[in-house]
């Protein structure tokens, strides 16, 4: 995946003097108003700026994309990053049931799933795999909606390997921790939208520091991505209201767990010592 893949309003902008006058048209609709046309198709959005579908199609070739679908895709992304919870509560449709609302989310859930399942790139996984295993120190960061992704990575990692660290972009400790780091440590930034400011300055002083940056995210339009060594995109399928980290957590889930498999015969050292710490300590019940 390229790092330095341009969000939709950069590309129109770039490409915006080059336009017909009424492609240009279509590309002042969809940055006036794109919570409206990213639920277009293309004989709506023609309608909607009195064009031709054939017009929506030369527009969207003429911005590069291969389909309709993926200039939607980069639509998402655009808004995503911009509305306010307000917004979205204005995009969320209303039902009369509770069966109708558990299947929305549900399905919602799956659509997002497979999605991370069809564009997870395999040969990046095994490369931070790799890393993940022979890493000093692994210092895992989250905020905001992505702490409780982070945690729950953080947390399992721990049943795997020793020294992870899970760490808070709010807390200002975590820069301590991550100026004092081995340089054979790794870090793992875990990122949703709305990307929290701080975890951008985070992933700057790792940059600077000089240390190997993982990236887990929600789309390819997460600022974060440049200042990554290893990027894996959990790409959600619609605009959330208050988050969706289903597939994010897949993700992580899938990713952990291989890495265990890789970790060999050092995996049962490491968990007969925490049974035993476990048990020793009273950790957990016991019939």
């Amino acid at each position: 995946m390229s790092k330095n893949k341009t969000d939709l309003k950069k590309i129109i902008e770039a490409r915006y003097s080059e336009l017909t006058s009424k492609s240009k048209k279509l590309a002042e609709f969809t940055l006036s108003h794109p919570e409206k046309a990213v639920f277009m198709t293309t004989r709506e959005l023609a309608a909607a700026v009195d064009v031709s579908e054939a017009t929506v199609v030369r527009f969207v070739r003429q911005l590069l994309y291969p389909s309709y679908a993926s200039f939607i895709t980069s639509l998402k992304e655009l808004i995503d990053t911009r509305l306010t919870l307000i917004d979205r509560e204005k995009l969320v449709p209303v039902f009369r049931s509770d069966d109708a609302e558990l299947d929305r989310i549900t399905n919602q859930d799956i659509a997002n799933i497979r999605a991370m399942r069809q564009e997870l790139d395999l040969s990046e996984v095994k490369k931070i795999k790799k890393i993940l295993k022979e890493s000093e120190a692994i210092h895992i960061i989250g905020s905001r909606l992505s702490y409780t992704s982070a945690y729950y990575m953080g947390w399992i990692m721990t049943k795997v390997r020793r020294n992870v660290h899970i760490l808070k972009g709010s807390d200002r400790t975590t820069i301590d921790w991550l100026t004092f780091a081995s340089k054979k440590s790794a870090v793992v930034v875990v990122a949703t939208s709305r990307y929290p400011n701080e975890l951008i300055r985070m992933g700057k002083l790792v940059k600077r520091l000089k240390l190997k940056l993982i990236l887990l995210t929600d789309s390819t339009s997460c600022p974060l991505i440049q200042f990554s060594d290893h990027v894996l995109i959990a790409p959600l399928q619609s605009v959330p209201f208050l988050g969706n980290p289903a597939s994010l957590i897949s993700l992580i889930n899938y990713l952990v767990h291989s890495l265990a498999v890789d970790m060999g015969k050092k995996l049962k050292i490491h968990q007969e010592q925490l049974e035993e710490a476990y048990l020793q300590n009273d950790i957990l019940f016991y019939y």
